[in-house]
């Protein structure tokens, strides 16, 4: 990871902080914007950014997603990214809604979640800039992974990550819990 990654990274991180702390839409409730003092993340770590080999699913499954507001949300399983952290190989699916093709939804849970990282999961969205087919390669970068808005306030219905996306190691890369919760 370079210092120019890096950099950009945190850049990324106070734009978002700014958006949490004024933006109309921010997840964190109006009342509690002036005591907001931004984000708590992991630092960026090169371990957490890896090279994933893709495998497409041509004939996605449909996968029922419970969601915090317990109404399930449908998501297509599009794909599956295998890859290795601390020399042990792991997997996670990357989902579609029907007649989406944009990006990747990546909803996973690790062994932080609950602990150092929010309760329900967190997420990662991947924009490859092309078609994907089996074999390619693409960069999976845990350190762009976020909280979902019910993070920061219960008026928020978010898709709870499935048992195939729970990894059994800890992902200290990201944002991490919110203080809120």
């Amino acid at each position: 990871m370079t210092d120019d990654y890096a950099e950009r990274l945190r850049a990324n991180r106070r734009e978002k902080d700014e958006f949490f702390a004024e933006h109309q839409q921010s997840p964190i409730p109006p009342e509690q914007r002036d005591a907001f003092e931004g984000l708590d993340y992991f630092p960026p770590n090169p371990d957490y950014r890896v090279d994933a080999t893709v495998t497409v699913h041509d004939e996605p499954d449909p996968v029922e997603m419970e969601t915090t507001a317990s109404n399930p949300v449908r998501y297509l399983r599009a794909v599956t990214f295998a890859f290795e952290i601390g020399g042990e190989e792991h997997a996670l699916a990357g989902y579609r809604q029907e007649g989406d093709d944009g990006a990747l939804f990546v909803p996973f849970r690790d062994k932080t979640t609950g602990q150092q990282s929010y309760r329900q999961g967190r997420y990662m969205e991947l924009a490859p800039d092309r078609d994907l087919g089996d074999g390619d390669e693409v960069t999976v970068d845990f350190n762009l992974a976020y909280n979902p808005f019910c993070a920061y306030s219960e008026t928020f219905s978010c898709p709870l990550p499935p048992e195939e996306n729970w990894l059994e190691i800890a992902i200290p890369a990201g944002e991490r819990a919110p203080s809120l919760d």
